[in-house]
C-alpha cells in the first residue's frame, strides 16, 4: 500500500511520453486544479440521477464524496477513481418509489451494495475468472442495453412536458459533443444541461423561491431505508452492471498506467459495494466508477490519486450547502427530457458496443437468443408476480439472459450441437478512455 506521493519531476510539467503515476503528484496548486476538474467532470452525470429520481442532490453528493474517499482507502491508494451516481439504478429506483415510496428505493440501494460487497470479497479470494464464466460479453451487453432502453418512456414523459426546451437541450448536447475537443467535448451533457437551463430561465420555467429560502450551510437531508420484498428483485440486475463497470474501470486504468492492477479487482468491487451500502443507509444514489473521470486522466495524463482526494474533499464541502442543492433542484423537466433522450439511448448503445468490442458472434443461436429475448422483455417491460413479489422488465430480462445463455450452452454441450466458445473478459465499455457514460 502507498499512502504518500512522490513529486513527478519538477512537479510543474509532464514530458512528452510520460505520465503522472497513481503514487506521484504535481505541485499541490496543480493537483488541486486537476482535482477540481474531476469534480466538474462527474458533475453533470452524478446530479442527473437525483434530478430524475427525486432524491436530494446534496445527499447524493455527500455519499458520492464519502464513497470516493472510502474507495481510495480500500484500494490502498493505488486505483484512481471517482465514485458517482450510477445510471443503472434509475429504473429500479423509479419503480420502487412509485410503488412503495422513496424509503423502499433506498433499501434496494442498500441491498445492492451488500451484494456487491459479497461479490468483491469472493473475487478478492478466488480471482476474477469466474465473472467471465458467469457473465460473458453477450450477457453483460444485453443487461446494460436493457437498462437504457427500458427507460425510454420516462424520457418521453419529461420531453413532452416542455418540448421546445427539451429540443434546445438535446441539440446543445449534440452540437457540443462534435464542436469541441478535449474536456469540453467530454462534458457535452453538462454543457447541454446548462444551455437548456439558461433557455428555461429565459422562458420563465424556473422557480427560484426555494433557492432564496435555503441556507448557505447545513447538513444534507437523510432518508432511512425500508426493506420491501416486492421491490428488492428490481435491484438485483444492477449488481451485474456494477460488476461489469468496475472490472472495465480497473482494466482501463491498468492499460493507461501500464500497471498490473488485477490484485485490486476484488478491492474495487468491494469498495464500490461499501460506497453503495453507505448511500443506502441515508438516501444517496448508488455509486459506480466514473468514465468521465477516466476521460480527464486520458486528457491530462495525470493518474495521481492525490487529485481524487482533492475531488472527494471538494465534493464533500459542496454537499453541506443546501442552497447549492436547491439550485440543482430547479432544473426543469424539459431540460431533463432533452438530456435523457440521448442519455438513455447511449446507455442502450453502450450495451451493443460491448458486443462489438468483444466480437460476439450472432450466427451462434445461443448468443442470438440470449440477446433477442431479454431485449423484448425489457423494452416491453414484461411483469411477473409470484407470492406477492412482482418482477419487471429489467429483472426478468437479466434472469432470462442468464438462464437462456447457460441453459442453451448446457443442452448444446450435452447433445454435441453447440461448440464451446472461448470469449474474452466481459467489458463495460470502459477500456476506451473516451467512454461517454458511467
Amino acid at each position: 500500500m502507498q499512502w504518500g506521493w512522490t513529486k513527478h519531476g519538477d512537479g510543474r510539467s509532464i514530458a512528452p511520453g510520460e505520465a503522472v503515476a497513481p503514487g506521484e503528484r504535481l505541485t499541490w496548486p496543480r493537483t488541486v486544479g486537476i482535482g477540481v476538474q474531476h469534480v466538474v467532470a462527474m458533475f453533470g452525470a452524478t446530479f442527473l440521477v437525483p434530478l430524475i429520481t427525486g432524491f436530494p442532490p446534496s445527499t447524493t453528493l455527500f455519499f458520492s464524496a464519502v464513497g470516493t474517499i472510502g474507495f481510495l482507502l480500500i484500494t490502498g491508494n493505488r486505483l484512481p477513481s471517482y465514485l458517482g451516481s450510477s445510471f443503472a439504478f434509475l429504473a429500479p429506483i423509479g419503480a420502487a418509489t412509485a410503488s412503495q415510496g422513496q424509503a423502499a428505493a433506498v433499501g434496494g440501494i442498500f441491498v445492492t451494495g451488500v451484494l456487491l460487497m459479497v461479490v468483491g470479497a469472493v473475487v478478492h479470494r478466488a480471482g476474477a475468472r469466474w465473472i467471465d464464466l458467469v457473465m460473458p460479453p453477450v450477457v453483460t451487453g444485453v443487461i446494460v442495453a436493457l437498462i437504457g432502453l427500458n427507460l425510454a418512456p420516462a424520457a418521453w414523459d419529461n420531453f413532452s412536458a416542455a418540448p421546445v426546451t427539451a429540443l434546445v437541450t438535446l441539440v446543445a448536447v449534440l452540437v457540443v459533443s462534435v464542436l469541441f475537443r478535449g474536456i469540453l467535448g467530454r462534458l457535452s451533457i453538462l454543457v447541454g444541461v446548462l444551455v437548456g437551463y439558461a433557455f428555461a430561465v429565459w422562458r420563465g420555467e424556473v422557480d427560484f423561491t426555494e433557492v432564496k429560502d435555503a441556507g448557505w450551510w447545513g447538513l444534507p437531508e437523510f432518508t432511512a431505508p425500508s426493506f420491501e420484498l416486492s421491490v428488492l428483485g428490481l435491484f438485483l440486475p444492477v449488481v451485474f452492471v456494477l460488476v461489469a463497470e468496475n472490472v472495465g474501470h480497473v482494466k482501463s486504468v491498468a492499460a493507461m498506467t501500464g500497471q498490473n492492477l488485477d490484485d485490486r479487482m476484488g478491492r474495487a468491487l468491494f469498495a464500490d459495494g461499501v460506497a453503495t451500502t453507505l448511500a443506502g443507509t441515508g438516501g444517496g444514489s448508488g455509486t459506480t466508477t466514473y468514465a468521465e473521470n477516466i476521460g480527464v486522466m486520458a486528457a491530462t495524463r495525470v493518474y495521481s490519486t492525490a487529485a481524487y482526494w482533492v475531488a472527494g474533499t471538494t465534493a464533500l464541502l459542496l454537499s453541506f450547502s443546501p442552497k447549492f442543492g436547491e439550485v440543482i433542484n430547479t432544473v426543469p423537466g424539459g431540460v431533463l427530457g432533452g438530456v435523457t433522450t440521448i442519455l438513455y439511448g447511449m446507455i442502450g448503445v453502450l450495451g451493443f458496443r460491448i458486443w462489438v468490442q468483444n466480437r460476439v458472434d450472432f450466427a451462434d443461436p445461443v448468443n442470438l437468443a440470449t440477446a433477442a429475448v431479454p431485449l423484448v422483455i425489457g423494452i416491453a417491460n414484461y411483469t411477473w408476480s409470484a407470492g406477492g413479489v412482482t418482477f419487471e422488465g429489467i429483472a426478468l430480462g437479466t434472469a432470462a439472459a442468464l438462464v437462456i445463455y447457460h441453459g442453451m450452452r448446457a443442452i448444446g454441450r450435452w447433445r454435441g450441437t453447440v461448440v464451446p466458445t472461448t470469449t474474452p473478459a466481459p467489458s463495460s465499455g470502459a477500456e476506451e478512455p473516451d467512454r461517454p457514460l458511467p
